[in-house]
């Protein structure tokens, strides 16, 4: 079929540069983009996992990576999209199931769009090219004398084309090349715009579906009773008051608690206020934060594991002209996703299906098959948007196992439901640290030696140690230890992980180093970082746009500056802060400059990067899980406190320019923000932050 009346240069000046806009698929059973009910003669054509045409000129592109608000249902798509030519306005974005063809779909790490880009690059390319020797063979030309651009082949020399579409058979009976031409950065039409999020129309309108939102013909709801101390479970329970409830159908036990099942879900809320539980709550009741902080401050007086050692520490903190001693400790954090847990399966006929708003699609695909028996070719998880992961959603997939015990018990489909209050007080947090540093300067005020002992929790020492063992700075001697200390509470990894709080404890001792040298911070961490350019590019920038030196804060303000790499990703911040008379602390303005290599979506990498601001700023200020008799003391927003939109600073990101691959942002925003904003605090009153939440300065 042939389109050779269309005149091809109007039609490629739509596209991208009109601001066109996707249609998102979200891939659920009976609305699979991938069920043909074309003839025979017109199937699809689908390279590979990520991409289908189909005859009529759609393309679908699926992404294997979880949405939680970072943008990959929009960033993912635009990388295939790029290498493939795709017509921008006739593309489709559709979520991968749980499936070993999209490789590790285990979205953390900020690792999506740096994993997944070469890759991507790639089946977009096998698939351009494959539908170039398919117009190629139509026309009986070379191959090299056709050019896909925008959704169509062209033949350059007489002006014929044919859409993609039109190719898709004929491109389905070609071999997938191995190694397809990649397209030079130059020659980018789609990556480096600032496209508008996809997702966006659905959640404004409400059509998107979150975990919440999944309906399962005959499903029921369930809430689950927890023992309130970490490690406690159940003595004993009396359904008899829960049953009384109406609407509630049956009270079941199993492994993390009571569940109350019900027609609705307020039936099972009242069913689960009315149940008699009585609980052995096990050895984790003896604890609280007090005693804590004293078990910690006591195993920071002993050796600990050495994670990393250079040189002879303790010889040059004992020959350094100067020594500076520091204590900082980090508190226990919720992950406090906007929604809370749940989780909707259904378990039979030998087979389990799974509804999830998940990081983890194949890691609840596993925990699944060791619940209910069943081989894991046996068990689909569809994922649904997820409001808010940070972590809580990844490796922890205890809301999902709950399901799926449950709904093997009773036989029939069940969402269950965690409220706010089981969200804070019975999940994983972020462990809680106590930080020794001893750091020697030389006699021209540069670090020599750097000792740091870590005290927290066991549970993988990547959850403490990470961003602490390699330190930006050349420091000649320098020795991490870490030393266990748990106490029972449960820990899992938190919006950027270990970072998030050494981060704060490096950066903030760094001020204190270049204070005690007599030396200007950013003037002192420039002179350490004179040999790294990317560092010292983002270092510059940030000072330069904040009028670091050369313009006052207004008054009554004060400034901090903090460095950071977050793995191939460079950034600094400068936080503009007040302090109140009565203690209060206000940041007015932050100044960010990153270095996150080449810009897939500078609008989504923009957008990351304040939210991560923000939510280390709601940390940083206010964050901070207590325990009581082990269990948590808060319970819900009214006790642990989010930033409200008047207390919202100015934000700037500045994006530096860059041909190097894409690198993380979701997480790596965050560790700079804590430390710019107290080495703020202390800049306007002489007072040093060693423990958060900041709270009032006193």
């Amino acid at each position: 079929m042939s389109h050779a009346t269309v005149n091809r240069r109007e039609f490629l000046k739509t596209g991208a540069a009109a601001g066109a806009t996707l249609v998102i698929g979200l891939y659920l059973p009976a609305l699979d983009p991938r069920a043909s009910h074309a003839p025979a003669a017109r199937q699809p054509f689908k390279p590979n996992a990520w991409i289908e045409i189909r005859p009529d000129g759609t393309v679908t592109i699926w992404t294997g990576r979880s949405e939680m608000g970072q943008g990959v249902r929009t960033a993912m798509p635009m990388i295939v999209a790029e290498e493939l030519e795709a017509d921008w306005t006739r593309v489709r974005v559709a979520q991968a199931d749980a499936d070993p063809a999209y490789g590790d779909q285990f979205t953390v790490g900020s690792r999506s769009v740096r994993s997944g880009f070469e890759p991507l690059r790639k089946a977009g390319a096998a698939a351009r090219e494959m539908l170039i020797g398919a117009a190629a063979l139509t026309w009986n030309v070379p191959r090299n004398a056709c050019l896909a651009r925008n959704g169509l082949v062209e033949h350059v020399a007489t002006g014929r084309w044919l859409g993609y579409g039109d190719l898709a058979a004929r491109a389905a009976t070609l071999p997938v090349p191995a190694d397809p031409p990649l397209k030079p950065t130059s020659e980018f039409r789609i990556l480096g715009k600032r496209m508008p999020r996809l997702d966006t129309p659905d959640k404004v309108s409400g059509a998107a579906v979150f975990g919440l939102d999944v309906r399962v013909p005959g499903m029921v709801y369930a809430v689950v009773a927890r023992c309130p101390v970490f490690g406690g479970h159940v003595r004993t329970f009396d359904p008899t008051p829960a049953l009384a409830v109406p609407g509630v159908q049956r009270v079941v036990q199993i492994s993390s608690g009571v569940a109350v099942v019900a027609e609705r879900t307020w039936a099972a809320f009242q069913g689960k206020k009315a149940l008699k539980i009585e609980w052995d709550e096990g050895a984790t009741a003896r604890w609280s934060s007090d005693g804590i902080w004293s078990a910690f401050a006591a195993a920071a007086t002993r050796p600990g594991e050495v994670v990393r050692a250079v040189g002879d520490v303790d010889a040059n903190l004992k020959a350094a002209t100067q020594t500076v001693e520091a204590v900082y400790q980090a508190p226990y954090l919720a992950h406090a996703c906007m929604e809370p847990m749940n989780c909707t399966a259904q378990v039979r006929g030998g087979r389990c299906e799974i509804w999830a708003p998940t990081q983890s699609p194949q890691g609840i695909q596993r925990a699944a098959a060791r619940v209910t028996g069943l081989p894991v070719e046996a068990i689909t998880v569809h994922v649904t948007y997820l409001g808010g992961g940070f972590g809580r959603r990844g490796g922890p997939v205890d809301y999902a196992t709950e399901a799926v015990e449950l709904a093997q018990k009773i036989a029939v489909p069940v969402q269950v439901v965690w409220t706010r209050e089981d969200d804070i007080q019975n999940a994983l947090y972020r462990p809680a640290t106590y930080n020794v540093l001893r750091g020697g300067l030389d006699a021209r005020g540069a670090p020599l030696a750097w000792s740091h002992r870590l005290v927290g929790p066991e549970g993988g020492s990547f959850l403490i140690t990470r961003g602490a063992d390699e330190l930006i700075y050349p420091v000649p001697h320098f020795r991490l230890e870490r030393v266990i200390e748990d106490p029972g509470i449960p820990v899992a990894p938190w919006r950027g992980v270990g970072p998030s709080q050494n981060g704060w404890v490096v950066e903030s001792f760094v001020d204190e180093l270049a204070h005690a040298a007599g030396k200007d911070p950013y003037a002192y961490r420039r002179e350490l970082v004179a040999g790294q350019p990317r560092l010292l590019g983002v270092l510059d920038l940030a000072a330069q746009r904040a009028g670091w030196g050369t313009a006052p804060p207004p008054r009554g303000r004060s400034r901090g500056i903090a460095l950071w790499q977050f793995g191939e990703t460079f950034l600094s911040q400068v936080a503009e802060v007040s302090v109140a008379p009565d203690g209060t602390v206000r940041v007015h303005r932050v100044v960010c400059a990153a270095d996150c290599g080449i810009l897939v979506n500078p609008d989504t990498v923009e957008a990351q990067l304040q939210g991560a601001i923000v939510f280390g700023l709601t940390a940083a200020l206010y964050g901070e899980i207590t325990i009581e008799r082990g269990r948590v003391a808060q319970s819900n927003f009214s006790d642990y406190r989010m930033l409200a939109l008047a207390e919202m600073p100015e934000i700037e990101v500045h994006l530096v320019p860059s041909e190097a691959p894409p690198s993380g942002v979701g997480e790596a925003g965050l560790p700079p923000i804590a430390p710019a904003v107290c080495n703020a605090v202390f800049a306007g009153t002489g007072k040093r932050i060693r423990r958060l939440p900041i709270g009032r300065v006193v």
